[in-house]
């Protein structure tokens, strides 16, 4: 990082296979098939309808209430990318809002996620673009740095570095690196048929709750 305290990287390619393994399950059944450990916490659609996305994190952190690097990370989106911004959690300025957005959709991005404050929301939902953050204010940012693009970042207490593999639905949003990504997808395409059996066995007046008493029993409480 040089004197300004401005740090730019290249974009990471996006791991296509990844992408589309992971495309289409719930981020809820690959948190839970992977050990329930992942997944931002506080960070939450700002959508009104139903909202999915599965794409490429391209990476900012810039200090509370600034947005300079995001108009720079702006140029480098190509189609695919989610833009993920650490803003340290601070929602007293927007960082994004509806200029941003279209410039982001124009350059191929499939959605954003904020650990910060957003404005302009109903511009979000009436151009569909899915957007994740911590909060919303209408005052403006800063423009003036520091700031890093492509280095790793903490949404919600979770690290995302350049290059993951961004799942996000109406529950929040989780990030899988490419190492993981495959993995994290077979795991979750058998919890899902799994919970389907379970939901089928419930309509059908079959469910087996005995588990619960189990352990109620190993633990002293009946």
């Amino acid at each position: 990082m040089n004197s300004s305290g401005i740090e730019i990287h290249p974009r990471k390619e996006a791991f296509k296979e990844g992408i589309e393994a992971l495309t289409g399950l719930a981020t809820s059944v690959v948190s839970d098939a992977l050990g329930r450990g992942i997944g931002a916490v506080g960070i939450l659609p700002v959508n009104k309808s139903s909202v999915s996305v599965c794409g490429n994190a391209v990476t900012v952190s810039v200090r509370a209430g600034d947005n300079l690097l995001i108009h720079k990370a702006l140029q480098i989106l190509q189609p695919g990318d989610v833009l993920v911004v650490d803003g340290g959690g601070d929602i007293t300025r927007a960082l994004f809002g509806e200029i941003m957005m279209t410039i982001a959709k124009c350059n191929g991005a499939v959605g954003a996620v904020l650990d910060g404050a957003i404005r302009d929301v109903e511009s979000f939902e009436e151009h569909r673009f899915p957007c994740w953050a911590r909060g919303v204010n209408m005052r403006g940012p800063y423009k003036d740095g520091p700031g890093t693009i492509n280095t790793s970042v903490v949404i919600g207490g979770m690290v995302i570095n350049p290059g993951d593999v961004i799942l996000g639905d109406c529950d929040g949003i989780i990030a899988l690196s490419p190492a993981d990504a495959l993995l994290g997808a077979k795991l979750g395409r058998e919890k899902e048929a799994h919970e389907r059996k379970s939901i089928q066995s419930i309509l059908d007046g079959k469910y087996d709750a005995s588990w619960v008493d189990a352990a109620l029993k190993q633990k002293g409480a009946l």
